[in-house]
């Protein structure tokens, strides 16, 4: 027990000193954001970026749709584009069977074969 007390003093000791020391170098603002402007562009070119160019081909491939258009809903409608307005699609998905989907759920392109 005793050696047990005189481990935790003189821990309380070290980093006391420790502290003080530490306290005598403090880094500038600048050094401290280093590692946040790191962390930042880490993150744009890892994540934001490839994502802002995925919607941007995605309105791009929105804006070009027609009829005729072999397309996949992202709820997996396969379908051909038969109408067109501003917000929907109507597809047709079998013989007489039309249905009318969001323009924005329309996912990609389906190539023949």
């Amino acid at each position: 027990m005793r050696n047990l007390t005189l481990f935790l003093m003189m821990m309380s000791v070290s980093l006391n000193v420790f502290a003080q020391e530490a306290k005598a170098a403090e880094p500038s603002f600048f050094e401290t954001m280093i590692p946040f402007a790191v962390m930042f562009f880490i993150f744009y070119f890892l994540m934001i970026r490839p994502q802002v160019k995925k919607q941007k081909s995605q309105q791009d491939f929105l804006q070009t749709l027609k009829k005729g258009d072999r397309v996949l809903t992202t709820g997996g409608i396969f379908g051909t584009i038969e109408g067109l307005t501003e917000q929907y699609v109507t597809l047709a998905v079998d013989n007489k069977v039309n249905i009318r989907v969001l323009k924005s759920h329309v996912s990609q392109p389906v190539k023949e074969g």
